[in-house]
């Protein structure tokens, strides 16, 4: 064997932005629409938190606990420009502000984000607030999240779900089932459209559900792809939709 003597010289990053992704056990959507980012320089570097089907109130509050270690997890000793916590239900249940601060207790100098607090974020940068909100969860699991839009702010026009309690078959609901429930859900006078769910499979066909609804579309994923691309100074597009035009 034989011990090079090149000097070795080390780049201060593989890529210039960090995203840290924390994803449910069962997530099989996040990653794949997040792979757009490495493109525009942006690295993601993900782990996955503890979570057991149902989709209920109950199950999501139990990830409460286990935020912090997962976010810490990710490059540990390193920093990272934003850290995305990858449900938007739980988001709601947990409450956005206690996920975003147990994000800073593991990685104190990223960007916490959550869907929540990105979807926000994207429906004002779009001006809208009269919108229809569409999940596909139950309506025990949707209510509260029509509460916490109302509470942001939100004037509902109408509210939706389509009565699923398994995360891994929300991933597996078809473009064209998202498309016709995005048409059969939209209610006149809305400003836009947000489609709840981090595994719903949305983000990559938000131009088609745009043409479909005659709105601005956000997704859980859309608003948190959107919001991670922007804490690493990306301004270009990362994926379809008139969000992502929005600097």
């Amino acid at each position: 064997m034989t011990i090079l003597s090149v000097p070795v010289a080390l780049d201060d990053r593989p890529l210039p932005g960090r995203v840290g992704l924390v994803t449910l056990a069962t997530d099989h959507t996040t990653e794949v629409d997040f792979a757009a980012l490495p493109a525009h320089g942006v690295g993601v570097y993900a782990t996955r938190i503890p979570f057991a089907n149902p989709v209920t109130p109950e199950t999501l509050a139990a990830m409460a606990r286990d935020v912090t270690a997962a976010a810490a997890l990710i490059l540990p000793n390193e920093d990272l420009d934003a850290v995305v916590y990858s449900c938007t239900s739980a988001s709601v249940v947990i409450g956005d502000q206690a996920v975003r601060d147990a994000i800073r207790l593991g990685k104190p100098a990223a960007e916490p984000i959550t869907p929540i607090s990105a979807g926000f974020a994207a429906l004002r940068a779009l001006g809208a607030d009269r919108i229809t909100l569409l999940t596909p969860y139950s309506p025990r699991t949707t209510q509260p999240m029509a509460d916490c839009f109302e509470a942001g702010g939100f004037a509902l026009q109408g509210v939706s779900c389509l009565n699923l309690t398994d995360d891994r078959e929300m991933a597996r609901i078809s473009h064209a089932t998202i498309v016709e429930a995005a048409r059969a859900a939209l209610v006149p006078g809305s400003q836009a459209l947000f489609i709840a769910c981090t595994a719903v499979r949305a983000c990559a066909i938000i131009d088609r559900i745009e043409d479909a609804v005659g709105v601005p579309v956000v997704s859980a994923n859309s608003a948190t792809l959107w919001a991670a691309a922007r804490a690493c100074g990306v301004t270009a597009p990362v994926g379809p939709g008139q969000l992502m035009g929005l600097a």
